[in-house]
């Protein structure tokens, strides 16, 4: 027992080498400056959020091969406008919360199938299930879907011509050999099993204690059930609930300076910045830049008050997270009873 809680708390906090994030960093800060600058120009950051999961396709395939890097950033690209057209239906039908619940853990499943048959870096239905929970909790009217396919679709688009500009620039060689896709197997399927479950559980509850974020919770869930085997999934736990902790900390010193919307435009970008250059050494060192990057990119679409977005970021994520360990431990529990008989 000991030496699992040490296995637990070296993961939580080792810092893998640096791999070359710094020019995944700069494709990511590029991807989200440029839309939310443009934006800002037309006046119409309400529309940030659109553009910002957008951007979110340039990051993915930040160490494979040019042809996976594209093939990963236009396969999540095209399910993050899914994702956001669907959350949008959410919010113009005025579904109630429990329907947006089961609907995003029904992606979540869904996207998890084709995370691992794509093989997808990162992995997992993290960004889709944010995309479709945030949207649909957002006020929308039908005219709003033209605005995520206009927005969103070009921030996609934007992103994977910052991504074969800088491939075409820098030079360098991927440290990983193309990819093949995986066929869909058990371990897939209880993959899928598992993300949906944690995440409806976490849904729901997070509804019930505090309705208004509710997608936060999903969204922790879905972090702690990631990872290669059980002891991964607490790792990853941890870090996404200390680390939103402390970005909760850092995102309240930069709400408290009640910044005009270009200086939180800039502040967004070097955090996306940050973030990139963690995520993949310690994803709790990344947790602190993108829970502030979040709250920001959440109080541009639909300004909230800033002690509102600080409470339900904490407990949200705490009550994921919780969820999605009890529920990763569980199914490990379940794997290994199978095995023995």
């Amino acid at each position: 027992m000991a030496d699992s809680r040490g296995r637990v708390w070296t993961g939580v906090l080792r810092v893998e080498p640096h791999r070359g994030d710094h020019r995944v960093a700069l494709r990511a800060a590029i991807s989200v400056a440029v839309p939310l600058l443009v934006l800002w120009m037309l006046g119409r950051l309400d529309l940030s959020i659109y553009a910002s999961f957008g951007a979110f396709a340039a990051l993915y395939g930040r160490h494979d091969v040019f042809r996976d890097r594209i093939r990963m950033q236009a396969s999540a690209g095209g399910v993050l406008l899914a994702a956001m057209l669907v959350g949008t239906t959410l919010s113009v039908a005025s579904a109630p919360a429990v329907v947006s619940v089961i609907v995003v853990a029904v992606i979540a499943s869904a996207v998890t199938l084709l995370a691992y048959t794509m093989r997808w870096h990162p992995p997992g239905p993290l960004f889709p299930v944010f995309a479709v929970g945030a949207c649909a909790t957002i006020p929308a009217t039908t005219s709003t879907f033209g605005a995520v396919l206009l927005v969103g679709g070009a921030s996609v688009l934007f992103g994977l011509a910052v991504s074969a500009v800088v491939a075409l620039f820098s030079g360098t060689k991927a440290e990983t050999p193309r990819k093949i896709r995986s066929p869909l197997g058990t371990t897939a399927w209880e993959m899928a099993a598992t993300v949906g479950i944690a995440t409806v559980a976490a849904g729901i509850v997070g509804l019930l204690v505090m309705e208004s974020h509710w997608y936060w919770a999903a969204v922790g869930a879905v972090a702690a059930v990631s990872g290669a085997h059980v002891t991964a999934r607490v790792i990853r736990g941890v870090q996404r609930l200390v680390g939103t902790l402390l970005g909760i900390v850092v995102a309240a010193g930069i709400l408290a300076l009640d910044l005009p919307p270009l200086a939180i435009i800039g502040v967004a970008v070097l955090l996306q910045a940050a973030a990139e250059m963690f995520v993949g050494r310690n994803y709790g060192i990344a947790m602190v830049f993108v829970t502030p990057l979040a709250l920001l990119m959440v109080g541009l679409a639909a300004p909230i008050p800033a002690d509102v977005l600080l409470r339900d970021r904490a407990v949200e994520t705490t009550i994921g997270v919780a969820i999605g360990t009890i529920v990763a431990v569980a199914s490990a529990a379940i794997r290994r009873r199978q095995a023995q008989v």
